[in-house]
Parts: structure tokens; sequence; C-alpha cells
């Protein structure tokens, strides 16, 4: 069986970028960059106010003295004009300096009386001045290629003058969920059957991780069922299957995507919960589609998309840093942990903060991979490496915060 790293590594290592299209940039939010974005003028276009008060000149703004009004300069209409001695104009915060000026006297450190200041203290040159370009210059690159986009991004590419924007296109991911015993969700159980709540909850997993889900129809313990799903995938990017991944007599993903070409990578992973992961891809046209087959234990099926079918979204949609949530942070036991078998472990467990900042995390005393309320409330995995010795509550561990995952 495959470690999680190395199973991880194959997943991502088949996997390419999907290709770019052009949308305007309101439609760009949890997209991803596919190109770099360089700045079209300088922010601040122009020597700007920082403050409202006076443009002056620092050599006439000494405490005492008295200077003349020439006019105004609101934001948006530059003074048509120049400061000479002795003189000043009326600005707003974002008004653009007048020629000759260097410097802002704010209002509070000035009097006025009809056409005249006051000046009530010194002013140094440059002060209180946002210089042309400040922010950023032309062709200064504003985000980076691989960035997946957020509110801020959308908002300093505006600033740069861009009503466009190439992204990655966004995944299209099949969800096929098999097995006789399904019933959907508001639909009648039948007897010995169980409602499916994998296809919804991996649909809301697929949205959060920036691709489109695609739910097909419930395939049945039938290797004929299976293939006939694998006919209408024209347009998807990968296809996760859900259940029936392993070998027994029921479990027959393999045999139903066989006839569909399909290449099988792996299909066991020494991990817990989640042993039976499939990868491979099968034909569809004259390319191949990946297929990521995950287990049909609901908390199972959730463990392993995180640790597998996030990062492969992230890889299809172009993201830089494809396991960046997967990094684990440090927190101590609030509860002894006993000595680990051969596998990589996984368990659900709640977190709370310290006072320091720090972290407790305390293991749910029941770990069985079928208590979907559990999986809700839990807030961290705390990953455990195969044969891992006894720890007592205190102890330092490594875990995974689900927050950070988006989900």
């Amino acid at each position: 069986m495959l470690s999680v790293d190395e199973a991880r590594t194959r997943i991502l290592a088949a996997l390419r970028p999907l290709p770019a299209e052009i949308v305007a940039l309101p439609q760009a939010w949890g997209r991803v960059a596919a190109a770099p974005l360089h700045a079209r003028l300088h922010n601040p276009p122009a020597d700007l106010s920082a403050m409202d008060g006076y443009a002056v000149r620092a050599a006439d703004a000494v405490g005492g003295a008295r200077l003349r009004v020439r006019g105004e300069a609101p934001a948006g209409h530059p003074f048509d004009g120049a400061v000479g001695p002795g003189e000043c104009v009326r600005l707003f915060t974002g008004s653009v300096m007048p020629d000759g000026s260097d410097c802002v006297l704010i209002q509070e450190d000035a009097d006025r009386a009809g056409d005249t200041v006051l000046v009530r203290e010194a002013v140094a040159r440059g002060r209180h001045i946002r210089r042309r370009g400040q922010d950023f210059a032309v062709g200064d690159m504003l985000v980076r290629a691989g960035r997946r986009i957020g509110a801020r991004d959308i908002g300093v590419a505006a600033a740069g003058n861009h009503a466009w924007m190439a992204v990655h296109r966004r995944p299209r991911v099949a969800l096929l969920a098999t097995g006789d015993e399904l019933a959907l969700p508001g639909d009648p159980v039948p007897p010995g059957g169980v409602v499916n709540s994998n296809t919804p909850m991996l649909g809301a997993l697929v949205r959060a991780a920036g691709a489109t889900p695609v739910l097909l129809p419930l395939a049945r313990d039938d290797v004929a069922a299976i293939a006939a799903a694998a006919d209408g995938l024209a347009g998807i990017d990968m296809l996760v299957t859900i259940g029936g991944a392993s070998v027994g007599d029921f479990d027959l993903v393999q045999s139903g995507l066989a006839g569909r070409g399909l290449e099988l990578d792996f299909w066991k992973i020494a991990m817990r919960p989640g042993k039976p992961l499939m990868h491979g891809s099968i034909g569809v046209g004259d390319a191949r589609l990946p297929v990521l087959g995950l287990p049909g234990n609901p908390v199972s099926a959730l463990v392993c998309s995180l640790l597998f079918l996030i990062p492969a979204l992230a890889v299809l949609s172009g993201e830089c840093a494809a396991d960046a949530a997967l990094q684990p942070e440090r927190a101590r036991l609030g509860a002894p942990l006993g000595l680990n078998d051969h596998r990589t472990d996984h368990l659900r467990a709640s977190l709370t903060t310290t006072t320091d900042g720090g972290f407790v995390v305390t293991p749910f005393p029941r770990q069985d991979s079928g208590m979907l309320r559990r999986l809700a409330e839990c807030e961290a995995l705390i990953l455990r490496a195969p044969h891992a010795p006894p720890l007592d509550a205190g102890a330092e561990v490594e875990i995974l915060r689900l927050d950070r995952l988006g989900i």
C-alpha cells in the first residue's frame, strides 16, 4: 500500500492546469490567474494631497506667515495655474498638487480669513503628499500567475486599469455515487438502504474548492450501469466515483470502467479512514480523463477528498501552491493517545485556543468512520504517522485545521 504523501504526489503529477479564458474583472473572484497582471498606469496617477488643507511652498509655510489663497482644487478638478511666492491653493484629500507647491498645510494648522491664510505650524517640504506611483508604477506586477483571486486582487487590478483578466477555466468534476443501497435525500429509504449523503457533501466541497460539480445519477451495483455512466463525460475534467473502489463482490467500479479504457495507477493507501482509494484514468474521445475513486463511507470519502481531491482541483485550476492548505500546524493534546498501527491515522478532534494563542486538540472518544455528525462537529484532524508511539495529554502533535481548507 502507498503512503499518503506518495499517493498525493502521484495523483498531482498526472494533472496539468486547465486552459485560460478571459473573464470580466468581477467574475475573476475565486479563479486562478493564468498570467501575471501588470499595471497600465501609475497609482497615484499624479502627486496628490493626503489631507484637507492648502498647497503651499515650504519656503513660505513658516509659523506666523500669511498666504494669499489663489483658488481651490477639489479632487478631480486640478488647479489651472501655479503656486507662487506667498500664495496657496485650497486642497482636499485626493486633490492634485498644483505646480509650484511642494507640501500641504493641513487645515488644522491654518486659520483662514477671506482670501488670507495664517500659518500656525511650519510645514516641511514633501509633507502630506502622496507621490505619483507611490503605490505602483506602470509595468509593476499586480497579480502573479497562479494566484487564486480574492477581493483585494480585484481591487488592485481595477486600480491598475484592468477590466478583464486571464484566468484558468474552472474544473468540471463529475461525481458518480454507486450502490444498490443508496436513496436520494428526501426519498423513501427502502429496507437495508441508506441516504446518499456523499454526492451533496462532495458537491459542496468541489464548489468550495473553486470547481464546478456535475452530479451524475446514482449507478447501481452493475458493471454495465457503471460503464454507461462513463459514456456521458464530454466536457468533464475529472471523474470522481464514490463507493465500489475496492475488490469485493459488489465493488464494481474498476470492472465497470475497464471497458472504457481504465488505466489503474493504484487503489489502496496505508491510511485510516480511507484505505480503498483508487486513482487512474479512462479514455474519453482522444483524451485521458483522470479518475479518483473514493470510498463509499462518507467520513472516509470526505477525509480522502481533503487530502487528495482538493489539491488535485488546485492543480487543475492552475494554483501554484496546490497543497498549501495541507501544511500541518502544531497543537497540544487534550487527551492521551495509544500506539498507532501501520497506517497514517487522521483522528477527528475538537480544537480550543489557549491564552497564549496556541491550540489544544482533543480527539473524539469514538472514531467510527460512519459517524457523520461527529465529522460535522470536527474542527481538526490529528495526524499520526504509522507506528506512532503512545502520547500523554499535553504532548505536541500535528493537525490539519478544517477551517483553513474552506469546508
